[in-house]
């Protein structure tokens, strides 16, 4: 069953708070600038390792402790974000398993499509394990994070969730929903992206240049996500507001529906489902 809880943000027990993201790639990133971007959590108590470490040389002014050793990262912290990719999960989480020390870490996975009990499996202790799915707006503290445990804790849950309320919203599923998460939170950015390049293109076509194309749009799809947020309606609802009889918005609609709009976006989401399912 779904458990659908929107977490307060509740920041405040944060700075002594030492974290760790191994794996520092795309997501990885993107979480370690929305944590710096607010400042909770003092980027000395940071450590983001990466196997080529010159990678994240851009990171060096930032305050943050860059290394590529694992181990040493984990032990020099409490919460620990395994950011790697799937296939070199079970590795990673192999030679850390004996550094993991029940009374004081917390372990969270942003690897897609890999469970709780198949990390549990590996690692072989009474950690608290959590899996989360945000996005890479966690860069801009504008993320959505999808996430579920094995049994943890209050105390456990709380951190996990200031963590991620730090970079955005935060929202309690169960697991078997993680898979789901992903693709519409995650890969979902990546959709709308798209969907917001198809509008600025098709600005240009009827006259602006490409930075007022650009402008418009981005404010335009900020705020209708901000009307249904706030007020908490169908997006059919605010729709009907906007399309007249005979007017030039229900023409475009539905042009965009004759040509698949809507059934090719649920098609794409399924498709994508089907894939990570695999």
């Amino acid at each position: 069953m779904f458990i659908h809880v929107l977490l307060k943000a509740n920041n405040t027990n944060m700075t002594d708070n030492k974290v760790a993201i191994i794996g520092c790639g795309n997501i990885g990133i993107s979480i370690l600038q929305g944590l710096l971007k607010q400042q909770t959590i003092p980027a000395k108590n940071i450590i983001a390792t990466r196997r080529n470490i010159e990678e994240l040389s851009l990171l060096k002014e930032t305050g943050v402790r860059l290394m590529s050793d694992n181990i040493k990262a984990v032990k020099e912290s409490d919460l620990i974000i395994i950011a790697v990719k799937p296939y070199n999960i079970v590795n990673v989480l192999t030679e850390l398993k004996d550094c993991l020390d029940p009374d004081r870490h917390l372990l969270i996975s942003i690897t897609a499509g890999v469970t709780i009990d198949k990390i549990q499996d590996v690692i072989g202790t009474r950690v608290s394990v959590f899996r989360a799915m945000p996005n890479i707006s966690a860069s801009v503290g504008k993320s959505v994070t999808c996430i579920c445990n094995n049994c943890a804790g209050t105390k456990d849950i709380e951190s996990v969730k200031n963590l991620f309320d730090i970079v955005g919203t935060t929202m309690y599923i169960d697991e078997d929903l993680m898979e789901s998460a992903t693709i519409l939170g995650a890969c979902g950015i990546a959709y709308v992206l798209r969907f917001i390049r198809a509008m600025i293109q098709g600005g240009i076509q009827i006259g602006f240049d490409a930075a007022t194309a650009s402008l418009i749009v981005n404010q335009t799809v900020k705020g209708a996500a901000e009307l249904l947020i706030e007020r908490h309606q169908h997006p059919e609802f605010e729709i009907d507001k906007v399309t007249t009889p005979k007017g030039c918005t229900i023409v475009g609609l539905n042009e965009m529906e004759h040509n698949g709009f809507s059934s090719s976006l649920i098609k794409g989401l399924v498709a994508s489902f089907d894939k990570i399912e695999k």
